[in-house]
């Protein structure tokens, strides 16, 4: 994981999004990476990680590891 001040992406938030202001926003800042931030600070940090460990997390969330929210 690294930590990125790029401004040039396309941010995208799920469509199960709420609304309220609890979201992240990804990004495809290239074919290797996934890029994360904080909806309610898009000016904030954005940290990178790899597909792999993007998947590995997805996965873990949507088979429930982090609980309900």
């Amino acid at each position: 994981m690294s930590t990125t001040s790029s401004t040039n992406l396309n941010w995208r938030k799920s469509s199960h999004s709420g609304g309220n202001g609890a979201c992240v926003e990804i990004a495809v800042p290239d074919a290797s990476s996934i890029a994360v931030r904080d909806s309610k600070d898009p000016d904030g940090p954005r940290l990178h990680f790899s597909n792999e460990a993007w998947a590995a997390f997805a996965g873990a969330a949507a088979a429930g590891a982090f609980g309900e929210v």
